[in-house]
């Protein structure tokens, strides 16, 4: 064990945001194995010395969070409270994981797969399926909605409604029902039936470029353990349909702090345009008021997600006029959902499409982690801290 004294003695050595492995071991009194299991778990993100290539050094801000859970203690409630904003893991999963700044979908890179695969091949990835595409069944009619949201909702709660639970299922069944699912929220998203790959679909029904919508898709396919994806999870904990799982995660998106962001990011670049970047920017900062679409808790370097995405397509002026005050100003990166808003103008899409394709790429998401779930058997149930008045006995 290293003696805790040693950090005292060397924390002058500490270079801007990185310590050494004494200093990091030192402050959260680990053993060397410790704070290598730490790094392989995406706990602590690690990066070669610049001053010799052999040893490694290891982000503060990381230590410093480690440091400030174990202090906390280990009791059961202190770690459970801790694990609902963005704290510690809760749950066991093989799909997807974020470390050293990056997202890799079941240990491949998600901004190198977005290179060249497409929306049903991650899916596949997710689920732990290989080989070839499955053949859906015959899907439902596409439902006679207005908008596109709405078609989204009415396709999964149809399905919800009408499919068996999935407890107890057969694997291959469970596979040709979450190809069918993936499909029909496309064909609800594009407003009819179509065949051939899903980027395609919807690049046809929008007139764009079939491409950009493909990367976006693999891009935006998974998460970890986010709102709607835990929703998922919790539905399929169950034995609830793989339907009812997506509903779900579906209903979880649509908040505005989760998928419904969009529509802020919007009002922001509408306020941009009104007033000028430097004068809105300006004005939040002022009123303390979040800047939408930048910066990611998971992502203090940048998201990945939305540089992979961002760097595919030319920037509208406008924004490219935004992006470069509001990361100058404050710091953050832009995130996915600005680089979603920003892809809709580039390419001229529908109000909702921010929404409608992060809804179809999570889809993918969701129904794999339903189907993990699903294999452990376990229901997920947690329990209250109870804050009400006494109980009168």
């Amino acid at each position: 064990m290293v003696n805790l004294d040693q950090y005292d003695q060397c924390e002058d050595r500490v270079t801007g945001e990185w310590l050494t492995a004494e200093e990091a071991m030192a402050r959260l009194g680990v053993r060397p194995q410790t704070l290598y299991a730490y790094v392989s778990r995406g706990r602590v993100e690690a990066q070669p010395d610049p001053d010799d290539p052999r040893r490694s050094r290891y982000r503060l801000a990381d230590v410093a969070e480690l440091a400030t859970r174990k202090g906390r203690g280990r009791k059961a409630a202190d770690v459970a409270q801790g694990a609902i904003a963005w704290g510690e893991p809760v749950l066991a999963s093989a799909i997807t994981t974020i470390a050293h700044g990056r997202l890799f979908y079941r240990g491949r890179d998600a901004a190198e797969l977005a290179d060249h695969a497409s929306l049903e091949s991650v899916a596949r990835l997710l689920r732990g399926g290989h080989g070839a595409a499955l053949k859906a069944a015959e899907r439902a009619p596409v439902p006679d909605r207005p908008t596109m949201r709405a078609r989204m909702f009415a396709a999964l709660a149809e399905r919800a409604g009408a499919d068996p639970p999935a407890r107890g299922r057969a694997p291959l069944a469970l596979a040709v029902e979450a190809a069918s699912l993936l499909d029909g929220l496309a064909d609800a998203v594009a407003g009819e039936a179509g065949d051939g790959p899903i980027h395609d679909r919807l690049a046809a029904a929008w007139n764009c470029d079939p491409d950009l919508i493909r990367r976006t898709l693999v891009l935006l396919a998974d998460h970890e353990l986010n709102a709607s994806t835990f929703a998922a999870r919790v539905t399929a904990s169950t034995g609830a349909s793989l339907a009812a799982s997506a509903l779900a995660g579906l209903s979880a998106l649509s908040g505005p702090l989760h998928g419904g962001m969009a529509p802020r990011v919007w009002n922001l670049v509408e306020e941009s345009r009104r007033i000028g970047p430097e004068a809105t920017v300006a004005g939040r900062l002022a009123r303390g008021a979040p800047v939408p679409g930048f910066g990611h808790p998971l992502y203090p370097a940048g998201d990945p997600r939305s540089a992979a995405l961002l760097n595919a397509f030319t920037l509208p002026v406008e924004l490219m006029t935004l992006r470069h005050v509001v990361e100058m100003s404050t710091g953050e990166h832009a995130n996915i959902d600005f680089a979603l808003v920003a892809l809709s103008e580039a390419l001229d899409l529908p109000q909702d499409a921010p929404f409608a394709i992060f809804a179809t790429a999570r889809c993918a998401g969701w129904i794999a982690h339903a189907i993990e779930q699903l294999q452990t058997g376990q229901l997920i149930r947690p329990r209250a801290s109870y804050t009400g008045p006494p109980p009168e006995l």
